[in-house]
């Protein structure tokens, strides 16, 4: 077992922001564990009267989430590496969903424009080479 939950991981883990294998461990512990079931249930019902901690509004509001072109420069290696190392930072050691999702959906963007890219070129030079070899047969 790793690490006890804190209150910041349960907040998390209703946000669905948890990593999954934690969560799974969580899940399991909850079955368990009825001291761990209940401060998840005080939590919910604290954020059900609209009290809400710092973290829990920095999550929601996703404050720390990189810009889609700051995850575009970390992919092409452009940014500055105090960047590049925080974007590494939510991505392998924090886990952040949405910034491992953002990182994917670039890495996903770039690989069509690349691909079209390549498609636009060879276009280009079979309309080139058609040309050519038209009129060397009339010649």
């Amino acid at each position: 077992m790793s690490a006890p939950f804190s209150d910041a991981d349960l907040e998390a883990y209703l946000d669905e922001m948890l990593d999954p294998t934690r969560a799974a461990e969580l899940e399991s512990l909850l079955r368990q564990n009825r001291n761990l079931l209940q401060r998840l249930a005080q939590i919910n019902q604290r954020r059900d009267a609209g009290v809400h901690t710092l973290s829990e509004i920095w999550r929601q509001n996703r404050i720390g989430v990189p810009t889609r072109e700051q995850v575009r420069g970390y992919l092409l290696g452009t940014i500055d590496e105090g960047l590049a190392d925080y974007i590494h930072f939510r991505v392998e050691v924090l886990r952040c969903r949405y910034t491992s999702a953002l990182l994917e959906d670039v890495e996903l963007e770039q690989k069509k424009s690349e691909q079209q890219a390549a498609a636009n070129r060879r276009k280009k030079y079979i309309d080139s080479s058609a040309g050519l070899i038209r009129r060397r047969s009339k010649n």
